[in-house]
């Protein structure tokens, strides 16, 4: 995405576009957020690279904050005071939530409206159920109750950040379609202008930043659905949700999640859960991201599990056993996420992000001129870090129409030296070049040979995850650099 930085007031608009924009793939809406406050910060002359950096993040962590109210309000709205009350303990403990929710990534947006849409939806049914003897007039003024048409503003913003968010809404309003009564106003007078609207104000948008008449949603589905194109990044087996990915996820909370499921029988809300992985699993391209939305619904009943233990507690004369049932499952909650939160926030992988920090201090002082990024694509922040207009250089990963041709990312990492030095030949044009250790040693007599030796060496991991093991991040100079 292209980012301005005030503080280079001679070329104030620069950065990189990936191939989904150039292909129409993405909508303006969600980045247009994050530009505006950029634009403030600008106006306040704090543009600086570090408040450029922070600021987005500060800003998603009040849009999770909106998440866990609305969360807390929707478990209160289903079940109970103290359910919500519990509800909310599991979805600031779990380790996933807390490592994700506050991360500038579109799913993260979208579980917030997820979240928040629900609350409207099911706050829209219950305030129709609210009384039993009611008029006429005001039984069809509660089948158009205004925090139902909210929440359907709410899903089509959502759908249209991540058009995927279809499959949630779809599953919800359908389950309450069939039991309507008043079907063709719920359509023609709600859907169909709400969801109208919002196409048309976000469509136009798009063909006003991409300056052409490009439909995004439609090129979303022609790419990932229809084609398969996410694919081109990776599959998994087909349960990988159900078995490896969710799981993982929710953790130690996937117990009282089953057992508060099976105790509440509220079977909507399940059923959403079940459907949504099931949805995702038909694809093949698989991310833990992507099902994030529901994440916050399992932890729900999570809560819902742990607020029946606090009761039964009370009402058994064993009170002393089962307080401390309770306790013993707050306490393994606490000690199985809160440090893997933590590392996985503040450690792990975190190399790339800190060789960003350091190339942007060394860009202020004019050391860098030019980098090259000789790791697998998108590896870094990029220039949403460094915030300095100086020529970066990673390798591409756009997918090739041609099935089985690698890209320069998978090129590199198959042949190291023999890709360097044939796409890059003479690598005097670079003052700085950023590499993984893994890949290092294959490549360092070209380093040395051009005259590049290494500055810095950051950590990045522990252990591997889809790659080589990616310990550390290194930095090479040429000499007159310095």
């Amino acid at each position: 995405m292209l980012v301005g930085c005030g503080s280079l007031r001679w070329n104030p608009w620069y950065g990189h576009l990936t191939w989904e924009w150039k292909r129409g793939l993405r909508s303006y809406l969600h980045p247009l957020i994050f530009a505006a406050l950029y634009k403030i910060l600008a106006l306040l002359h704090l543009d600086t690279p570090w408040f450029m950096a922070m600021a987005p993040r500060l800003l998603q962590s009040v849009f999770a904050a909106f998440g866990d109210l609305y969360l807390y309000k929707l478990s209160k709205c289903i079940f109970s005071v103290q359910v919500a009350q519990w509800t909310l303990f599991s979805q600031l403990v779990n380790w996933f939530m807390f490592f994700c929710i506050t991360r500038t990534l579109s799913n993260s947006l979208e579980t917030v409206l997820t979240v928040a849409g629900l609350h409207y939806w099911f706050f829209a049914i219950q305030s129709s159920k609210g009384t039993s003897v009611v008029s006429k007039h005001q039984a069809a003024s509660k089948q158009s109750h205004p925090s139902r048409k909210l929440a359907l503003l709410i899903a089509a913003l959502s759908c249209a950040i991540r058009p995927t968010s279809a499959v949630t809404w779809l599953y919800v309003g359908l389950l309450d379609f069939i039991q309507m009564k008043s079907k063709c106003r719920f359509v023609f007078l709600e859907v169909i202008p709400v969801g109208a609207f919002v196409l048309a104000v976000t469509t136009l948008l798009d063909w006003w930043m991409y300056g052409s008449q490009v439909i995004v949603p439609l090129n979303f589905l022609k790419f990932n659905l229809f084609s398969s194109g996410g694919d081109y990044y990776g599959t998994h087996v087909f349960h990988w949700y159900f078995t490896q990915g969710f799981p993982s996820m929710i953790w130690t909370f996937l117990p009282l999640a089953v057992c508060g499921i099976v105790k509440s029988r509220e079977w909507r809300i399940s059923g959403l859960i079940a459907w949504v992985l099931g949805v995702y699993s038909i694809l093949g391209h698989k991310e833990f991201r992507f099902v994030l939305p529901v994440l916050p619904l399992a932890l729900m009943f999570s809560g819902y599990c742990l607020a029946a233990m606090s009761q039964f507690k009370r009402k058994n004369l064993h009170e002393k056993r089962c307080l401390s049932r309770l306790q013993l499952s707050v306490i393994l909650l606490i000690i199985t996420n809160i440090p893997m939160a933590f590392y996985m926030s503040l450690f792990h992988q975190r190399g790339t992000e800190d060789v960003m920090y350091y190339l942007s201090k060394e860009a202020q002082d004019g050391r860098v001129k030019s980098v090259l990024f000789l790791m697998p694509c998108h590896s870094t922040p990029y220039y949403s870090t460094l915030h300095y207009n100086i020529p970066m250089r990673f390798l591409d990963c756009t997918p090739s129409d041609n099935q089985g041709t690698l890209d320069e990312s998978d090129r590199f990492l198959t042949s190291p030296s023999e890709f360097v030095g044939a796409v890059f030949g003479n690598l005097s044009s670079f003052s700085h070049i950023v590499l993984f250790e893994s890949e290092e040693r294959h490549v360092l007599h070209l380093l040395l040979r051009n005259s590049f030796h290494e500055v810095r060496r950051f950590f990045h991991s522990h252990f591997k995850v889809d790659r080589d093991l990616q310990s550390s991040v290194v930095i090479y100079s040429q000499r007159d650099v310095l």
